[in-house]
């Protein structure tokens, strides 16, 4: 994605990565400088997957079927609607992605948050409350299929919320 202000403005700003870059924080923040709503993918999870992943146990793609299934739902909502919104959410693989975005390309764009795995891993054991523990991201990491160029804006997990949000605003043209 190029740095140059978008010429459709986006319904739903996806902002994907591993568990512990960010994506929670910075989708509030963003969702609130916009006027925008914000909702957590993982508040989509079936039982089942929250369950597995309280236990340790990394998902697969069976199970992250119909919780992808039911964002692409949401995202469609959102569009048909006119609200937008701003979505935290792993998107780990380009194929999920796909399901994602769906034929929305132009109304649904991505924020990958990037940053070292050490950074994360701090983040990850300083966090309380969340379902997902940290031994998780040992799995999530080699999933990771990083975005391509144009596929996704890269934002740095080291810079503050504020310069982050600013970065997608002058991306995206909002």
């Amino acid at each position: 994605m190029s740095n140059d202000p978008v010429s459709v403005r986006p319904a739903v700003i996806v902002v994907m990565g591993v568990s512990g870059a960010g994506k929670t924080t910075l989708g509030r923040a963003l969702a609130a400088t916009l006027g925008w709503d914000f909702a957590d993918a993982d508040d989509f999870h079936p039982a089942a997957n929250v369950a597995k992943m309280r236990a340790g146990t990394p998902l697969d793609d069976d199970d992250r079927a119909p919780w992808l299934a039911a964002l692409r739902v949401e995202i469609e909502r959102r569009i048909t609607l006119g609200k937008p919104l701003v979505l935290a959410c792993s998107a780990l693989k380009a194929s999920y992605r796909r399901v994602l975005v769906g034929d929305d390309a132009d109304r649904v764009r991505l924020v990958h948050l990037d940053g070292s795995p050490e950074l994360i891993a701090q983040r990850l054991a300083a966090r309380t409350g969340h379902y997902m523990p940290p031994s998780l991201l040992d799995s999530q990491l080699p999933t990771l299929e990083a975005p391509t160029d144009g596929e996704a804006l890269r934002i740095s997990i080291s810079d503050t919320s504020e310069a982050q949000v600013a970065a997608i605003r002058a991306a995206l043209g909002l």
